[in-house]
């Protein structure tokens, strides 16, 4: 192949491999939407329970933790974001169901930095030494 010819056949073997409508999108800059939790800690999460966060454009936080609604603010510099301090209701629910709300607050407290997963299309939220915390998908 000749060199400089990569630059006509990518785009012709994209457009064979993809679906039509397909679009290949950029890598995201910043963590914000609305995103559903996938995994706490490597634990999993609870079937039909939805803990979910929702970050907004001016860094303020909203969502649930399966039983209590939370909110507070979250700080995002690059690819380093902090979340809190963060307030919630105070309802109570079934053990399970607070079980794994209190993991998941306990989780983003403690989350030091964010990636977006291309591959999966997942938002992945790291701790202080690069460990994933909790993985969410995209609502």
């Amino acid at each position: 192949m000749k060199q400089g010819a990569s630059h006509i056949l990518l785009p012709l073997i994209a457009a064979l491999v993809l679906p039509a409508g397909t679009a290949v999108a950029a890598s995201p800059t910043s963590p914000a939407g609305r995103w559903l939790a996938e995994d706490i800690r490597g634990g999993g999460v609870i079937d039909y329970l939805q803990s979910v966060l929702e970050i907004a454009g001016d860094g303020r936080i909203s969502g649930t933790g399966g039983c209590n609604r939370i909110m507070g603010k979250a700080r995002v510099e690059g690819a380093t974001i902090t979340l809190g301090p963060l307030a919630t209701t105070r309802m109570a629910c079934s053990p399970a169901v607070m079980d794994q709300e209190r993991k998941f607050l306990a989780a983003l407290e403690a989350v030091r930095s964010w990636r977006i997963d291309t591959v999966r299309h997942k938002l992945v939220l790291l701790g202080a030494k690069g460990e994933t915390l909790v993985v969410l998908a995209r609502m």
